[in-house]
């Protein structure tokens, strides 16, 4: 088994699950039937196209930038009255994304995505990609230990920003239930517009962190100047 990366990175994300009518969520992290379906996107494949080979890849999520939550109001109009809506999006978030399968597949998947054949968007078509999105196939890697491994995805001057010691954590499938897994019903089966099926997978939040030294913070904190502003008032 090998795991192909995704940096999934925008101004603004959406991921909802069970978002509808006049309220729009969105999940805080990548869900898998919205990435399912930008692979299936890339590759050309139709909504009425079956989907089992790429549901069948292991997904996992490493939040590189949480980004903050943006609520967007919207008035809209029918036939016989005006409403209120809100669509609520992630605003400027990293995110790296795993899938865990057979190598064949994942090259396939690793040019679909160098090359889409429709346009992508992450979760919502208002919210293209940033960037490229495909990292590369992480060879005879597990899905565990290529999103530990990965360098973190995040800008020099944003690190500078953040903490000496940064946690990120990652969430991943697991067949079993453990301490702490849950279901989420993200699991695509279907994008049929005539009959649209999701279920339900475990997912958990794994204990072993990644934990980043943030050297780049540290240069900042250590400077160190000469200079004393508070000089030229003591008169010295």
């Amino acid at each position: 088994m090998s795991t192909l990366l995704l940096r999934l990175a925008a101004p603004l994300q959406s991921w909802g699950v069970d978002a509808k009518f006049d309220r729009r969520g969105t999940q805080s992290i990548p869900t898998k039937s919205g990435v399912i379906g930008l692979v299936a996107a890339a590759l050309g494949r139709r909504r009425d196209e079956g989907i089992d080979d790429l549901q069948s890849l292991r997904f996992g999520v490493r939040v590189d930038q949480a980004g903050d939550l943006l609520r967007d109001y919207h008035t809209a109009k029918s036939v016989k009255s005006t409403y209120v809506t809100n669509r609520y999006y992630l605003s400027d978030a990293v995110f790296l994304v795993g899938l865990q399968g057979v190598e064949t597949l994942l090259k396939e998947i690793d040019t679909a995505l160098r090359i889409p054949t429709f346009p992508l968007f992450l979760g919502r078509r208002s919210c293209p990609p940033e960037g490229k999105i495909s990292l590369g196939i992480r060879t005879n890697k597990n899905l565990v230990e290529a999103l530990q491994e990965e360098e973190w995805l995040i800008s020099d001057w944003l690190r500078r920003k953040e903490a000496k010691y940064v946690q990120l954590p990652i969430v991943v499938e697991v067949e079993k239930e453990t301490g702490g897994a849950y279901y989420i019903r993200d699991n695509p089966i279907s994008f049929d517009q005539n009959h649209r099926k999701f279920g339900f997978r475990l997912v958990t939040e794994i204990e072993a962190k990644v934990v980043i030294n943030n050297e780049s913070r540290h240069t900042v904190q250590g400077d160190t100047t000469a200079h004393d502003p508070m000089q030229e008032l003591r008169g010295e």
